[in-house]
């Protein structure tokens, strides 16, 4: 007990001091919390109601719940998936961001940047194209091509080490060279269901999404998250120097790996339905640590939290911002994240290759 007591109270002090003056009290994180789960209230009703059917809030809730209503019924078949899909993907990106930048201990990583994202959006738009009838095995596949990508990553960056900067760029040209071939198979389709299935992966576009895929990611969507949580502690331990890590007998190789594993799945599975969404496994974590400290245990849930709205936010703007016409929430987190890293390139400077 006074060993488990020990570590505890050095990880707390380790994680105090990582936070870099961010330190946020309970109360603060209860506001936080709060204020980010009325916005994602408030931006969910805003999302149901954006579109060229107008209805208001009374009628929409009458027809959901009393009497049928032909333009509600319509809305409930064509946005409340695309809601439901757009916060959780969302989540699951970002959360997927978080547990690869405590394995890797480099906060510039993302799925999307280094191509684990884009390895499973190939495998996606393979099966999408040409095996079509496997469609229910598409999340299972996907996984299958992020863990391929992560396990190239490392082989193709490892020189007796794994240095921060080699694995970003080496997983920055997988990425490209992933994109460039899902856009060749998008190329060769043709026309019809399969393209425009093979469409939404490779511009990663919530639109047009069913009830069916909503069905599809929800429940691996809700595992992987939970389990995510439960590896809190585990994400904590890995943002120490290995070395440290080991002096508390812990085994960072199996713990990286198990951590790795779960971020892998969420974002794969989640690739697979909405397709590639850059930076916003960057970003979210980032502001999650600013606004909530650096422990997982209260970092991964508001990171969850915050990368629903964040997601459902880029989908409400694109759709909103030029209506009829629609901006992929693709684009929109591009947009905003690119500068975000840049931003983050010129604070870090040399530490990020050290």
């Amino acid at each position: 007990m006074e060993w488990s007591n020990f570590k505890n109270g050095l990880l707390r002090k380790i994680l105090d001091k990582d936070t870099r003056g961010y330190a946020v009290d309970t109360r603060k994180k209860t506001v936080v919390f709060l204020t980010t789960s009325v916005l994602l209230i408030l931006l969910f009703f805003i999302a149901i109601r954006t579109g060229s059917i107008d209805i208001s809030f009374s009628k929409l809730m009458s027809g959901l719940f009393v009497k049928r209503n032909p333009d509600v019924a319509t809305i409930w078949d064509l946005r409340f998936p695309r809601v439901i899909i757009a916060m959780l993907a969302g989540a699951a990106i970002s959360t997927s961001g978080a547990l690869l930048q405590s394995v890797m201990k480099n906060p510039l990583t993302d799925p999307g940047i280094i191509g684990i994202s884009s390895a499973a959006s190939f495998v996606a738009v393979i099966i999408s194209s040409f095996f079509p009838a496997m469609y229910f095995s598409i999340p299972f596949f996907a996984v299958l091509g992020g863990l391929a990508a992560y396990l190239l990553i490392y082989l193709l960056a490892w020189d007796g080490g794994a240095n921060p900067v080699k694995l970003i760029l080496v997983g920055v040209a997988l990425n490209m060279t992933f994109s460039g071939l899902s856009e060749f198979c998008k190329a060769s389709v043709g026309k019809g269901a399969s393209l425009s299935r093979v469409q939404s992966i490779v511009e990663g576009n919530i639109a047009q999404k069913t009830w069916a895929d909503v069905n599809l990611l929800f429940w691996y969507v809700l595992i992987g998250l939970i389990v995510a949580f439960l590896l809190a502690k585990k994400c904590n331990i890995l943002s120490l120097e290995d070395k440290t890590a080991r002096g508390l007998g812990v085994n960072v190789d199996r713990d990286r790996f198990i951590v790795a594993i779960v971020a892998i799945v969420i974002v794969s599975i989640s690739t697979a339905t909405v397709g590639v969404i850059g930076f916003l496994g960057l970003i979210v974590p980032h502001i999650a640590k600013l606004l909530v400290g650096s422990d997982h245990k209260v970092k991964l849930p508001y990171t969850m939290l915050l990368g629903a709205v964040m997601l459902l936010l880029s989908d409400t703007v694109g759709r909103a911002m030029f209506a009829p016409y629609e901006i992929p929430a693709a684009i929109i987190c591009a947009v905003v994240g690119g500068p975000f890293f840049i931003l983050l390139l010129r604070r870090g400077g040399d530490s990020f290759g050290s």
